[in-house]
């Protein structure tokens, strides 16, 4: 309980001023430890609710506050923010379906050799991913109504809309009429331990937690979150001297701050998979990344009222190289229903290729 209090402190100690070298260490250790206390509470809560609502619950509050990360720095930092919505979303999508879902098969496959998961539902939700990131994400550079990779009103309104009704039937999808398609999938190994559990044997679960303990969680989940991401802010002048020092771009920048908030949710994901629950960690993966744009391009189609210049969201060649790839392999990863340490090495290396390109485009 003390992490979250002292975290979130720190932020309002912090907040809107410059920070020593010592005092950006400070901040780094309590951002780490928010980070871990963002995991804990999360699966407390996933504990109490069950499986598909204690990934979405992480993945959704994580998106929150990461929109409106992305809307205040936007709101002050001016034309050189005009990408910064693209290159957020862009990584989102890049660490959740490469890193995460590649870290997760990769802990699954080296402790069960075969990580077996839930086709339907999975295809289902990469399916949307894979609709949405072409929309929001490739289609603005192909457009002719606004100049450069950008919508118009319009087309930006229209895309706000269809972002926002594909992640309400997805979220109805996956907590409604078809909750068994997101649920783990039972396999021998499952079984042995659920039949040890009932005859009393080492490994029974933990209790399930009390509507009290699960209330509390919640709200430290909501400040540990708050806490990453205001942290994770603070720690931005530190890291854009650092990139600019080292002469990278400055889509950099948008890169680590990305990895920072989407931490807790790959720490969830692959102590999932080593629990031999490779469902959950999709769900968390894939959820997040249509979270992150489902949420985000309706955030900024209204806060684009207020913005002056540009915003630009279409990807460049390389990128959408990379986005096509992604979908192609995640495509043949989740048909079968199972997986193998290939699939969880190829996803690595695509993140690895993503991670190099955005240091060295």
């Amino acid at each position: 309980m003390a992490v979250p209090a002292l975290a979130l402190l720190a932020l309002a100690l912090t907040w809107g001023r410059s920070v020593s070298a010592v005092t950006g260490v400070l901040v780094a250790l309590l951002l780490a430890g928010a980070v871990l206390a963002a995991v804990h509470h999360a699966e407390v809560i996933a504990h109490r609710v069950g499986e598909p609502f204690g990934s979405l619950v992480l993945a959704v509050a994580v998106t929150v506050i990461e929109v409106a990360l992305i809307v205040s720095l936007m709101l002050s930092g001016g034309e050189k923010t005009a990408s910064l919505a693209r290159d957020t979303v862009f990584a989102a999508v890049m660490i959740t379906c490469n890193g995460i879902v590649g870290l997760s098969l990769l802990a699954g496959t080296l402790r069960r050799r075969v990580a077996v998961f839930n086709a339907e539902g999975t295809g289902g939700a990469l399916a949307t991913v894979a609709t949405l990131s072409t929309l929001s994400l490739v289609l603005p550079s192909f457009t002719t109504s606004a100049r450069g990779p950008a919508f118009s009103p319009a087309q930006l309104g229209f895309a706000a809309v269809v972002s926002l009704a594909m992640y309400g039937l997805f979220v109805l999808t996956q907590t409604v009429r078809h909750r068994d398609y997101f649920l783990p999938v039972a396999t021998p190994h499952t079984e042995a331990a659920g039949q040890k559990a009932a005859e009393g044997g080492a490994e029974e679960h933990a209790p399930r937690p009390s509507g009290r303990t699960a209330l509390t969680s919640l709200g430290l989940l909501l400040v540990a979150l708050v806490s990453v991401v205001g942290l994770a802010k603070v720690e931005s002048p530190i890291i854009e001297l650092a990139v600019a020092n080292a002469g990278l771009p400055q889509a950099v920048v948008g890169v680590v701050i990305a990895l920072l908030v989407l931490l807790p949710e790959t720490i969830a994901a692959v102590r999932a998979a080593r629990r031999d629950q490779i469902q959950i960690s999709l769900n968390l993966a894939l959820g997040s990344a249509m979270a992150s744009i489902g949420l985000t391009i309706p955030a900024i189609a209204v806060m684009s009222i207020w913005l002056e210049g540009p915003l630009m969201l279409g990807l460049g060649g390389t990128h959408m190289v990379l986005l096509a790839l992604t979908v192609a392999v995640s495509t043949l990863t989740v048909v079968p229903g199972r997986a193998t340490l290939l699939q969880s090495g190829v996803h690595l290396g695509l993140f690895a290729a993503f991670l190099f390109l955005a240091i060295s485009p």
